[in-house]
């Protein structure tokens, strides 16, 4: 299927109140989907439209919409929302088997597209074989026989009784500290570069060497908890950006499972391992003590987290770093999956070094994000304007994004942390943010708190909740 060369626009889209200083062609996810939904409530034919997202282990997401009539005129746009809804759905829910009702010809387009040979397929070979390990399927079902969602949620973490480690694995730096009775007595960030390192030893040796250090400050281990970008159940890693330099043979027979080779070598003590996204929102619901929290980290990607109402997570990916912000079809390409428009071009490291031309900051292609980033915070530490107009930019694009993930988040408390955020820059993307919510989605600025961490919590409380991840034996 043949891309368009312009993006397809609803009626009566408005220009953004607020526009990104350094990137005006910005099209809002959250505008634009508003202003397709008003054109089908103001559309006479306009038809009930419903995805279905199930996941091999019997869970099930439903979300239902409209689509404008089935008429040539609105097939461009119609399949527009419709790649872009999934997308979405795809990255926040996760899925395998995903069932269309309402639209046999947006099935079929969408069948097209998430082929082998289609433009989404990174996105079908992730959610089939690597994250679920199954095949990834797109099924047409009438929507008098649509399946009802069926959800799940559990506790995770909390426990901060006795002797435990925590880490979290990042792609720049790996923490990791000694939590007695919920109260760190020793953390430390150590850099490193695992993206690109093929050989999985360098992983294994990285994470022990972090474990042993911390082990050092306590009289005994009696758990220990992590995080780490990427998608893990049950303790195997099924896909993660950290191993991309890993060949397919030496994923399969060395990193799958190596939490299990890490929990033999720490003599099979209680040992869990989750999204560091997950650890990110838990961390904020221990200490803000609240829930129905989405806690983001702009950092070396785009990692994200929910805890629930009842203070439990779903079976989510949360992968926020690739989920749709920016509906224009000549967007930021994301590196990993070839799709334009995904978060992690505008909220991360990455983000930083593709505004930073464009600020007039000019920065050797070579030098790492990282590098990139500490170059630009030292401009922002003088009061640059030119840095300051990079997280301005950064910000107004932040608080489009917020207003999405309000629409599919049951959620009042947004934590906001990681290297993005640190310093003057941290406080300029938070304040545009809340601007930018106020002044386009006014609704949503008084539902939304935004926060920080403090210094401690920015210190301690990833650590902390991942240590708080296993359960003692009994």
């Amino acid at each position: 299927m043949t891309a368009p060369s312009v993006s397809p626009t609803p009626a009566h889209l408005p220009a953004p109140n607020l526009p990104p200083p350094l990137d005006p062609g910005f099209l809002s996810a959250a505008l634009w989907n508003r202003a397709y939904a008003a054109q089908c409530a103001s559309t006479p034919g306009s038809r009930p439209f419903a995805l279905a997202l199930h996941r091999p282990d019997g869970t099930l997401s439903v979300h239902h919409s409209r689509l404008l009539p089935a008429t040539p005129t609105f097939y461009a746009l119609n399949l527009h929302f419709a790649e872009r809804l999934l997308k979405f759905l795809l990255w926040q829910r996760g899925g395998s088997r995903i069932l269309v009702g309402g639209a046999p010809e947006i099935t079929s387009a969408l069948q097209t597209i998430y082929s082998p040979d289609g433009a989404r397929a990174f996105d079908a070979q992730f959610m089939g074989e690597k994250a679920y390990g199954s095949h990834f399927t797109i099924e047409e079902c009438p929507l008098d026989r649509f399946p009802e969602a069926r959800e799940s949620a559990m506790p995770l973490g909390r426990h901060l009784d006795g002797c435990r480690i925590g880490f979290d694995l990042g792609g720049s730096d790996r923490k990791c500290a000694a939590v007695i009775d919920g109260q760190v007595v020793f953390s430390e960030e150590i850099p490193w570069d695992p993206y690109f390192q093929s050989d999985p030893q360098y992983h294994y040796d990285g994470i022990m060497d972090s474990l042993r250090r911390a082990a050092a400050h306590l009289p005994r281990v009696d758990a220990i908890g992590g995080s780490a970008a990427g998608v893990y159940v049950n303790n195997e890693v099924r896909v993660a950006s950290l191993f991309r330099g890993v060949s397919p043979e030496d994923f399969e027979h060395r990193i799958r499972r190596i939490f299990f080779d890490l929990q033999r070598d720490w003599n099979g003590i209680p040992f869990e391992v989750v999204n560091d996204g997950e650890v990110t929102a838990l961390a904020g619901s221990m200490a803000m003590n609240q829930n129905r929290v989405l806690g983001i980290s702009l950092g070396t990607s785009t990692a994200a987290g929910y805890v629930d109402a009842t203070g439990s997570i779903r079976p989510w990916l949360n992968e926020l770093a690739f989920a749709p912000v920016d509906y224009r079809v000549d967007g930021p390409p994301d590196e990993w999956s070839g799709d334009v428009g995904c978060g992690v071009q505008f909220f991360s490291q990455q983000a930083v070094a593709r505004l930073a031309p464009l600020a007039g900051i000019h920065l050797p292609r070579e030098m790492k994000f990282a590098e990139q980033l500490i170059e630009v915070q030292e401009l922002m530490a003088k009061d640059n304007p030119r840095a300051r107009q990079l997280y301005e930019t950064i910000g107004v694009c932040f608080g489009h994004a917020l207003a999405l993930y309000a629409d599919f988040y049951d959620v009042a408390h947004v934590l906001i942390l990681g290297r993005v955020t640190s310093g003057e820059g941290g406080a300029i993307i938070i304040a545009k943010a809340a601007e930018t919510l106020a002044a386009d989605f006014p609704e949503r600025a008084g539902q939304l708190s935004l926060s920080t961490p403090d210094e401690t919590q920015k210190r301690h409380g990833q650590a902390v909740a991942a240590a708080s991840l296993p359960p003692l034996k009994a």
